[in-house]
């Protein structure tokens, strides 16, 4: 609920944006002033163009030096060529989703020294070039999510000291080295949903001690390190959904020094017995931590408890096991007081068969003083 909410308010705040541009656009007459690309609708009140659609296989020329809004989305510029954007010196929007991009050029984007908002969602971008940051130094809003990027570059980012929202859902990225997010520390707000990710290294996030959102679910993390999420100081959500994660280090989030932070931690093939009970458990009385979906967090293992919720089974875990200690126990304590109580027969015994010596070799002295 928490994650929905939010992800909507922003993603509701975003469209309101873009749609109350158009409208105040469409209510202003098209003025002959300016030139305007062919096929595009240019809009002097809003300093707007739109080029939506357009069948476009290339960055149109003629758009006008002082437009705000630029809208390239769905056309087929499957190539963005070196300095497409030349002259467009006031731009501080542009949308280029849908558009079948494989490949960005070297000094594509250098020119847009003013842009805020970059869209470059749902193309086929498998790889961004090393200079792919130069001259967005205003750049605040970066949307790659739906594309092929299997690696980042850290040089690709390394100009993004302003950027506050990164959006890499939904792409084939397995590693983030350390030190590959170091330039952006600005962020706010960061999406790695639906990647290959294995785990969430040490050193990833040390920059980031602003970032609120941290959104990780639907990865193959099977490991988080103790001190991965330690720099973050201002995490309000962190959500690890539908990854490989089967047991939990309580340090891993006790490490959370935040106001409060949300987990959501459901979807995970969790290996419930009474350790697993007792972190959750912790977690649940830490004031700064509020677990959402607790009541999702279902058991994968061990087979007899499959699909069962942990919320239900928790104290029936630590009893089971409780009991199976206490057995274990039991037996223990028995086979030491027996073999206590063995020894100390033989002891005795032994010193026993001692005593008969001892009184035999006696008698048999005594009789020997009789016979001289």
């Amino acid at each position: 609920m928490y994650r929905h909410s939010l992800d909507a308010g922003s993603h509701s705040q975003t469209i309101m944006l873009h749609f109350s541009i158009l409208i105040f656009a469409r209510m202003t007459p098209v003025m002959g002033t300016k030139i305007c690309p062919a096929q595009c609708l240019c809009y002097d009140s809003a300093e707007l163009v739109d080029c939506r659609d357009r069948g476009f296989t290339h960055v149109p020329h003629g758009i006008p030096h002082g437009s705000w809004l630029l809208d390239l989305s769905k056309n087929d510029i499957q190539e963005l060529r070196s300095r497409s954007f030349t002259g467009v010196w006031a731009l501080k929007v542009l949308l280029m989703s849908n558009c079948g991009i494989k490949v960005v050029q070297s000094n594509a984007l250098n020119s847009l020294s003013f842009i805020e908002k970059l869209d470059l969602s749902h193309n086929q971008l498998q790889v961004l070039p090393s200079d792919f940051s130069e001259g967005l130094d205003s750049l605040k809003d970066l949307r790659l999510a739906h594309n092929s990027l299997g690696r980042l570059d850290s040089s690709a980012l390394q100009r993004l000291e302003n950027l506050q929202r990164l959006d890499l859902s939904h792409n084939y990225i397995q590693v983030l080295e350390p030190g590959m997010l170091r330039a952006l520390t600005s962020l706010r707000h960061l999406n790695l949903r639906w990647n290959l990710l294995r785990e969430v290294p040490m050193g990833m996030l040390t920059m980031q001690q602003g970032l609120s959102v941290l959104l990780l679910d639907q990865n193959n993390v099977t490991h988080l390190d103790a001190e991965a999420f330690t720099p973050l100081r201002g995490l309000t959500l962190l959500s690890l959904q539908g990854n490989q994660l089967w047991s939990l280090d309580f340090r891993t989030f006790l490490n959370l020094q935040t106001p409060g932070t949300h987990l959501q931690l459901s979807g995970n093939p969790w290996v419930c017995d009474c350790e697993l009970h007792r972190v959750f458990a912790k977690l649940l009385h830490v004031r700064h931590l509020h677990v959402d979906d607790y009541g999702n967090v279902t058991c994968r293992a061990p087979p007899l408890l499959a699909g069962a919720s942990l919320a239900y089974m928790d104290n029936q875990l630590c009893v089971a096991e409780t009991a199976t200690v206490l057995v274990i126990s039991v037996t223990v304590i028995v086979t030491v007081v027996a073999a206590m109580v063995m020894a100390e027969r033989n002891r005795k015994r032994k010193k026993l068969n001692q005593l008969n010596q001892e009184n035999k070799w006696g008698e048999q002295e005594s009789m020997d003083g009789q016979d001289r």
